[in-house]
């Protein structure tokens, strides 16, 4: 992972801003391979089946799209019966031709702060997984158990690039992210109609919608400046930046 100045150019994996700005444009963090040039290995955490996507859908399609090596842990905390078997095909179609280890609980939900077992899930994660991104809800969103993932997260990986995604929903708790992922239309349609597909059983709520996926990505793209107009949103609370200068 490293980060440079580039200026625009065409390609998947652009990630520098159009407009009018310096001819440099953003400084981006490129995510080229994981350490030692091994696949990249990310670590996905969501407390219920269809968060992830929500979250970070169109990412994991870019990254895939984009032929980046990459080894994904998929874990999700709460999935049964139908929601399980959503789960599992749902990972397999955001990341397609991608070594994959799907893990899923079932824990209570909504219970989430209450049950000292989703600690000791966690917890355990750290023993067998040596992620390069962990990405996970953010800190400050209101629903419980999402709001208890994140925080288990930076309690068990403690030395490592946590990228918390965001969630709409009723509680109106989205705020103003700091790290953006730029993608293309396709992306995002791609990352609805796959959400759409695989998750029937939430599509009777009224916010598990198209427009609303497709609205959100639209705002993070007009902040970012984004090419493409489109992006998802993160919160990067903590990056240790690696400088071409002798170790500390």
């Amino acid at each position: 992972m490293r980060t440079r100045s580039l200026p625009p150019r065409p390609g998947p994996r652009n990630l520098a801003p159009s407009g009018s700005g310096s001819a440099a444009g953003l400084l981006e963090l490129r995510l080229d391979a994981g350490r030692d040039g091994a696949p990249l290995s990310l670590l996905l955490l969501g407390a219920h089946a269809d968060d992830i996507e929500i979250g970070c859908g169109g990412t994991l399609l870019r990254l895939a799209e984009a032929g980046v090596p990459v080894r994904a842990t998929w874990v999700v905390l709460s999935a049964s019966g139908a929601r399980r078997e959503e789960a599992v095909a749902s990972a397999a179609a955001f990341l397609p031709g991608v070594e994959l280890d799907v893990r899923i609980g079932e824990f209570r939900d909504a219970f989430f702060p209450h049950d000292p077992g989703v600690k000791e899930f966690v917890e355990a994660l750290k023993h067998d997984v040596a992620p390069d991104i962990i990405l996970t809800h953010t800190r400050n969103d209101l629903h419980q158990d999402h709001r208890v993932v994140c925080e288990l997260a930076w309690n068990a990986f403690r030395d490592h690039l946590v990228l918390e995604y965001e969630v709409p929903k009723y509680d109106g708790d989205l705020g103003a992210p700091n790290v953006f992922v730029p993608l293309r239309e396709e992306q995002v349609r791609k990352k609805a109609r796959l959400l759409l597909e695989h998750f029937g059983s939430q599509r009777n709520k009224h916010w598990f919608a198209e427009d609303l996926f497709v609205s959100l990505a639209r705002l993070r793209g007009v902040e970012c400046r984004s090419p493409s107009g489109y992006a998802e949103g993160f919160y990067g609370r903590k990056v240790r930046v690696a400088l071409p200068l002798p170790a500390c």
